[in-house]
């Protein structure tokens, strides 16, 4: 299965899910860390629940005892971790190219 664009949003979103790489987080959670309205955030977790990076969930709740509705959970994949970490890092990594060496710490 390819992977998903990756785009400044969906690092954002990746960079939140590796957060607690193994924690189940919600959107309004995942709106707040990464800062990204619901209108990008929503299709980003789709795409990566289409290439099999993350997985969701409904929660198993009564609405009107909770006061609140359901919320949808997503975790990172075991190959989502791998894939999410490698990302982050190959960006990470073009950053500092791109930075030069003016933006690396000298040596003593």
């Amino acid at each position: 299965m390819g992977g998903p664009r990756i785009t400044a949003s969906v690092l954002r979103v990746l960079a939140g899910l590796l957060a607690e790489p193994g924690a189940q987080r919600y959107g309004l959670e995942l709106m707040q860390e990464s800062g990204l309205p619901s209108g990008t955030l929503y299709p980003i977790l789709a795409r990566l629940e289409r290439a099999g990076w993350v997985e969701s969930r409904w929660e198993q709740i009564d609405p009107v005892a909770e006061g609140r509705p359901s919320r949808r959970y997503y975790q990172l994949t075991a190959d989502g971790v791998v894939a999410a970490r490698r990302e982050v890092a190959l960006m990470q990594q073009q950053m500092s190219r791109a930075a030069g060496p003016a933006a690396r710490p000298q040596e003593a």
